[in-house]
């Protein structure tokens, strides 16, 4: 069968849960991506109340709507990054304290574990899951980087300095990744500028600082790619064993006026003049076609999930056409050979 449609719900954190879900089924999907801001997924709550999770199945259940994903992008955010002012408006209380940067990346790296007991948690009570189900969690989500202002920097960048950056990103995963294999959940980075790991180069370095660790992979999404000039179909060829969860989100690029190149002119997202600009899915310049192959042949099975960032349009009416966008152009694998039926032994 074709693969599901989710929708990921961290754009959609100002309507609550109870509001979202029937308007997502609303709009086509089988599904949500929780995120886990607003009132989506509470990481807490879901780590240690059985109540709290059977709510929140069965509010899914009633609309009709399942769940493959959780998401925590902006707690994975401060765990490597050189934090300022920008992140307390992100980050819960808890979690940024009195904004001290080390104490708030390591309260970070505590909650982003703790993310792993909730999912493994909410995903074992999944309503029809079979005793004998072993399938990995998954937790989708950012890194930061220590290193992403030295990117194109003057004074020059050694490739010493860099090292050091992917050093950190391992001194702090490392151990957030053997509490994932604890609990048998799969860390998914969305590879993304101002991540570790923003390009297939950066990719493979992340995987080599955590030592190859066998849950850490990446959440693919094609819009961070194509407007650098990364060919986000290889990607997927490169890594595919490691592609835990896929993102359909669709870009533009080189529609601007010339006034502004891809480093954004410090321009905000949706003004005429930027070279790029994050799109509804099928409304840009990523080939789906080519992406949905590519996920076939490495054997990738899990949700397509939208995630929708079109400022130019309603998103409603962005949403609704990216599920049935995705709907019509998906298609399982082949469980045959289209010539076999030329041998007579077959016929």
């Amino acid at each position: 069968m074709p693969r599901s449609v989710t929708l990921f719900t961290g754009q959609w954190a100002d309507l609550p849960l109870e509001k979202l879900a029937p308007l997502a089924k609303k709009l086509g999907y089988d599904g949500v991506e929780l995120a886990c801001w607003g009132d989506h997924f509470e990481v807490d709550a879901a780590a240690s109340s059985a109540k709290y999770i059977k709510e929140k199945w069965e509010l899914l259940q009633d609309n009709g709507l399942t769940c493959f994903a959780i998401s925590n992008h902006l707690i994975g955010q401060a765990v490597c990054d050189l934090i300022d002012e920008r992140h307390k408006s992100i980050l819960p209380p808890d979690v940024w304290g009195d904004g001290e940067p080390e104490g708030v990346r390591k309260r970070a790296a505590k909650k982003l574990a703790l993310t792993a007991k909730a999912a493994r948690a909410f995903f074992n009570a999944k309503p029809g899951r079979k005793a004998d189900d072993n399938s990995a969690a998954i937790v989708n989500g950012f890194t930061g980087s220590s290193i992403w202002h030295s990117i194109y920097a003057f004074p020059p960048t050694s490739q010493a300095y860099w090292e050091k950056g992917f050093q950190d990103f391992g001194k702090r995963f490392g151990p957030i990744l053997e509490v994932f294999e604890k609990q048998n959940v799969n860390f998914a980075l969305e590879v993304h500028p101002t991540e570790i790991a923003f390009d297939i180069a950066s990719a493979e370095r992340a995987v080599a600082a955590v030592k190859g660790h066998k849950r850490f992979g990446f959440n693919y999404d094609p819009s961070h790619l194509g407007y650098q000039g990364v060919d986000y179909v290889k990607f997927i060829r490169t890594f595919g064993p490691r592609i835990f969860h896929a993102h359909m989100k669709d870009v533009w690029w080189g529609h601007g006026n010339g006034d502004v190149g891809v480093f954004g002119g410090h321009t905000n997202f949706g003004d005429a003049r930027r070279a790029w600009d994050f799109r509804s899915v099928g409304r840009g310049d990523i080939n789906f076609e080519e992406i949905i192959v590519a996920l076939n042949d490495v054997g990738y099975a899990g949700p397509l999930s939208v995630e929708w960032e079109d400022i130019r349009m309603d998103r409603e009416h962005g949403a609704a056409e990216s599920c049935a966008f995705l709907r019509k152009l998906d298609f399982a694998s082949s469980t045959i050979a289209f010539d076999a039926a030329f041998d007579k032994s077959n016929q």
